[in-house]
């Protein structure tokens, strides 16, 4: 799920309408194709379901050894046939059998999928909340899969949800974010499953992971695949700084309550997508009065 300031779809020249002040940040993403074979390990299935918050539509990840016949797959995303039935044959065209399916959160464009795909594969659904698991196991920071060989580690991240995780490729240098880090724009912390110290605590752990692990590509749950990890992980944390910033000086001005300061600070935006905004305002207000910043 996107932030609706972040996210505005590109002009021709490629530059985003609603990023005028992040654009100066620093490390700010570069972004490749959406749709198909990303790494040696990762083919994205783009599922049908573009909008303001899911940006081109959620990419379903199926993650495989080359030389194996097993494939893992990461959100099968919303309840829709033809997407599911997609990702099955486009497994099965590379030779693969789909073994395992996991989710980086619960959100619908994500996960609703999950049970019905389930049934196609005859897969067991693995992820943190228990309440969308099909089967005994679940997911846990530190885990490690290694269907068919491969090898995905399991990174806990919550901030945009509670249940957010992200899996390391490392044999890709690569990392699947879900809607941690967008191939696009900056993501929403979904208050008040989602909390903005627990995200910027994320944020930082994946920059350890492009620091002291070699990541360097994004495989997101929306938007183009990035090519610069360690930059866009910077990129949201200078993001999510200024973005505190703001509404800090908001309050400070006497816009006190969510509605007061998203109408201040997202001004320029739709007003459909304001409830969206208030989302991500009303953990930044938390976040402040956590901190003695505002009171």
């Amino acid at each position: 799920m996107s932030d609706p300031r972040a996210s505005a779809a590109p002009q021709p020249d490629g530059s985003h309408p609603r990023m005028t002040e992040a654009a100066a940040l620093p490390g700010r993403p570069r972004g490749g194709v959406i749709g198909g074979p990303a790494t040696d390990r990762a083919v994205n299935v783009l599922a049908p379901n573009p909008s303001a918050m899911t940006l081109d539509g959620t990419n379903t990840w199926i993650v495989a050894e080359p030389d194996s016949g097993l494939a893992v797959v990461i959100d099968p995303g919303p309840l829709d046939e033809t997407h599911l039935a997609r990702v099955v044959e486009t497994a099965a065209q590379a030779g693969k059998r789909v073994a395992l399916t996991l989710l980086t959160h619960g959100h619908p464009d994500h996960a609703e999928g999950a049970a019905r795909f389930a049934e196609l594969t005859g897969t067991k659904v693995r992820a943190l909340d228990p309440a969308l698991r099909l089967g005994d196991e679940g997911l846990a920071p530190g885990d490690v899969i290694t269907t068919g060989g491969l090898e995905l580690r399991v990174v806990p991240t919550p901030g945009h949800t509670a249940d957010s995780l992200c899996f390391h490729l490392p044999a890709d240098r690569a990392v699947l974010t879900g809607d941690t880090v967008l191939g696009r724009g900056t993501t929403v912390v979904a208050h008040p499953d989602g909390r903005l110290g627990d995200y910027l605590d994320s944020l930082r752990r994946l920059r350890s992971l492009t620091v002291d692990d070699g990541v360097r590509t994004v495989l997101p749950g929306h938007g183009p695949v990035l090519d610069d990890a360690q930059g866009a992980v910077e990129f949201y944390l200078a993001h999510r700084a200024s973005r505190l910033a703001q509404v800090e000086t908001a309050v400070e001005d006497g816009y006190t309550t969510p509605s007061e300061v998203v109408a201040h600070v997202y001004a320029d935006v739709d007003r459909s997508l304001w409830p969206a905004a208030e989302l991500s305002v009303r953990a930044q207000l938390d976040y402040l009065e956590e901190h003695g910043l505002i009171w």
